[in-house]
């Protein structure tokens, strides 16, 4: 991989990093992308969310790693996590899981100052089949995105990619929500949006660092925001399902930094007989 010696950015703003970056963004993505596994077993009926997130602290301090997101604009969770049609940012607490509930977990840690940010969905007991659709096609649509990131080619190309993916399943982006540059910093540029046209937007170009994390609506796409700022919820209540990754831009592709250890990006890969 050859690459900057030093950082820069683009006109546009976006920072451009070195080797010695995308290492250590590689061991921050690596123990994200571990933590998640290791919820697997563990989002169960009868659990409640606030222990699953206490979980994720004890494993935080396992790794001797930092929580980005304690203390992040005054959040107090190591966690968001979103139950059925939440579609992000949902708050651990009291609420118990129970059997045909889907669930979306965000971890983002610091280690050695790169932050590691990922999310996943997870399925309580047996899942209904059109919650299993919604679940692949989320799936899908992030690595049609995925495979649009290449130098020369546009934010507008992944973005495209994503949205085509979803409506040809009839199915809706939730297009308030975007994925963001990070590094150093938890976010900064690019804006990552999961719609648009192609051959438009900023250009990929190697060393820019970024999540990729659709938001996905089996129904109507408008949120609401509940009291405390952060749940979001669609406003029919139709179900949601998010991915998310973090990726660098290489010479001749990207490379996904928070990919699973053990192949459990996906639900159905260690829980479920039901293949979709």
């Amino acid at each position: 991989m050859k690459l900057l010696k030093r950082r820069s950015k683009t006109q546009d703003g976006i920072v451009l990093h070195t080797a010695s970056d995308f290492e250590g963004m590689r061991k921050a993505g690596h123990v994200a992308a571990q933590i998640l596994d290791d919820l697997c077993e563990r989002v169960v009926p009868g659990v409640t969310t606030a222990a699953l997130d206490r979980f994720v602290v004890s494993r935080i301090r396992a790794h001797k790693v930092k929580s980005a997101t304690i203390g992040y604009r005054g959040y107090r969770h190591a966690t968001c996590i979103s139950v059925n049609y939440v579609a992000c940012h949902g708050i651990p607490g009291s609420y118990r899981l129970v059997p045909g509930d889907i669930v979306n977990i965000d971890v983002t840690i610091i280690r050695d100052g790169w932050h590691g940010d990922s999310s996943r969905m997870y399925v309580v007991g047996k899942p209904k089949e059109a919650d299993l659709r919604l679940i692949q096609v989320t799936h899908d649509a992030l690595f049609r995105g995925l495979e649009q990131i290449r130098p020369g080619r546009t934010f507008g190309d992944l973005g495209s990619a994503v949205e085509a993916h979803v409506k040809k399943h009839h199915m809706a982006v939730v297009k308030i929500f975007s994925g963001h540059g990070l590094g150093r910093k938890f976010h900064q540029k690019p804006n990552v949006v999961h719609f648009g046209q192609p051959n438009e937007g900023p250009v990929f170009v190697e060393g820019m660092f970024f999540t990729v994390e659709p938001i996905v609506s089996l129904g109507d796409t408008e949120i609401i925001f509940r009291a405390d700022r952060w749940t979001a919820v669609t406003k029919d209540r139709s179900r949601t399902a998010q991915f998310e990754h973090t990726v660098g831009v290489t010479r001749d592709g990207m490379e996904i930094f928070t990919l699973s250890p053990t192949d459990r990006f996906h639900p159905t890969n260690y829980q479920l007989p039901v293949q979709v």
